[in-house]
């Protein structure tokens, strides 16, 4: 296996960055200690750097991109501050467009950081997905996927992994005694996909019929006018797993102005665990995304492919924690 960067990072104590920097004679100044440390991994490990994809490299901006879909909703806010923290770690400025939600507006972000040539991008897609891919591969620019799936095979993902977290979010519901059970889903995109089969796969498991499934966008007003769709229903369920924070959060407050109790009259368990998840009363019971992790592991992963000069498509799943509060019933503890 070719010795990497990160190698040569790994065995001098230092980042990649500074490898970087003592490779290419800059553009920052390295100490001369850590330089001689950077040096000799650099002769212990044989380290020699991929030509043609330094060439390219230096004719890139010292800068990572990345484009999300929605700058307002906490949980992208989140997952690109833990991106912004590793790459800043790594010696690497993060700039971030916001789709809101629109192709256009995505499709041109995009187009920006590849005519601005930014060493690598970071892609949440709001609704291109796979243009994305195709878009970086012309431009010869790597590209790590997050949150939702645009093209394995073309592009690293990161991820979580929403069927299995969705099947312990409804098997926690069952758990409470729960027999009739609703579900909210997002947009159309992979995320919310995925969540609503394994809604359906703990469901069956349990030898439980479906319960009604209502699609909305993953904002709080659409939580809150989707809980009357929800409810009107032959029989009507008594928990409902929501696919988002802040569906649920929508949700609580239209259970609160129906004169509904959470847990009494409705257990309610989401997915995402936002910081704010925390303050709301009761307290929202979800599944929290690992966003350090992800944050770390999609920048790593990024780097490497620029420090080679080779896609690694295909998908890394990391698994989503039970946090539970007050909203399924579990004790809520501030």
């Amino acid at each position: 296996m070719a010795v990497t960067r990160a190698d040569v990072a790994r065995l001098a104590g230092t980042s990649p960055a500074l490898v970087s920097y003592v490779l290419n004679d800059g553009p920052r100044r390295v100490a001369p200690a850590t330089r001689a440390r950077i040096e000799a991994a650099i002769a212990e490990l044989g380290y020699r750097p991929n030509v043609s994809a330094r060439s390219l490299r230096m004719n890139r901006g010292h800068a990572l991109g990345m484009v999300i879909p929605d700058g307002a909703n906490p949980f992208f806010a989140e997952l690109s501050a833990a991106i912004e923290a590793a790459a800043f770690e790594r010696g690497y400025p993060l700039f971030v467009g916001n789709a809101a939600g629109d192709e256009a507006r995505e499709r041109a972000y995009v187009q920006t950081f590849i005519d601005r040539r930014v060493e690598g991008l970071l892609a949440i897609s709001s609704s291109w997905g796979a243009g994305i891919a195709e878009a970086c591969e012309e431009a010869e620019m790597v590209l790590v996927a997050l949150d939702r799936v645009i093209d394995p095979a073309r592009c690293a993902h990161v991820l979580c992994d929403s069927v299995a977290g969705a099947r312990i979010a409804v098997d926690h519901l069952i758990g409470h005694g729960h027999r009739r059970i609703g579900c909210l889903s997002g947009p159309h995109v992979s995320t919310a996909e995925d969540r609503v089969r394994g809604y359906r796969e703990a469901l069956a498991a349990a030898g439980i019929a479906e319960g009604p499934v209502v699609r909305t966008d993953f904002g709080g007003a659409a939580g809150y006018l989707a809980l009357s769709r929800l409810l009107d229903d032959p029989h009507p369920p008594t928990a409902i797993f929501v696919t988002s924070d802040l569906q649920a959060m929508g949700m609580l407050r239209a259970a609160y102005d129906a004169g509904l109790r959470v847990p009494g009259d409705l257990a309610v368990v989401a997915f995402d665990g936002i910081e704010y998840a925390r303050y709301t009363r009761p307290g929202l019971s979800t599944m929290t995304q690992p966003t350090q992790r992800m944050g770390q592991a999609a920048v790593e992963l990024l780097l490497a492919q620029i420090d080679s000069g080779t896609p690694q498509p295909g998908v890394i799943r990391l698994a989503a924690r039970l946090t539970a509060r007050g909203s399924c019933g579990c004790p809520d503890e501030f």
